[in-house]
């Protein structure tokens, strides 16, 4: 499916429990807690820009192509390479701390990131999940 559109987060699942637990400082937590972050995807066949905008003005872009090796960023600033595959319809990651995926499910940008060691979703803090509405 297209991922293509501006995503306004709509909801959020387990933000302070997740930020933690993968060691982002409680300074950027607490900045973090109630912002409305804007995600932008531009996807050309298996090309993809994706930036979130925060609403201090502030963004992340990373620039990647399904199946290559590219140069990426972290919510915390840290750079790293990775590659992006696409599995049943969803854009999968593996950032250096936590696993994400990224999905469009009922119109909606659903993302959701677990901790890398975490071996199952018995513990809260491992996870993440973000929904934004096509604006």
């Amino acid at each position: 499916m297209a991922f293509t559109g501006r995503y306004e987060v709509e909801s959020e699942d387990n933000y302070d429990a997740f930020v933690k637990c993968i060691g982002i400082p409680s300074d950027i937590i607490e900045k973090g807690r109630n912002f409305k972050i804007v995600t932008e995807v531009a996807q050309n066949g298996n090309d993809f820009v994706w930036t979130q905008i925060y609403p201090t003005g502030q963004s992340m872009t990373n620039k990647f192509t399904i199946g290559k090796e590219a140069d990426m960023e972290t919510m915390g600033g840290k750079k790293f390479k990775a590659t992006v595959k696409m599995e049943g319809g969803k854009v999968v990651v593996d950032f250096p701390n936590y696993h994400h995926t990224a999905e469009i499910a009922g119109g909606k940008l659903v993302e959701t990131s677990h901790k890398l060691t975490s071996l199952s979703l018995t513990d809260l803090a491992d996870y993440i999940k973000y929904m934004g509405f096509k604006s």
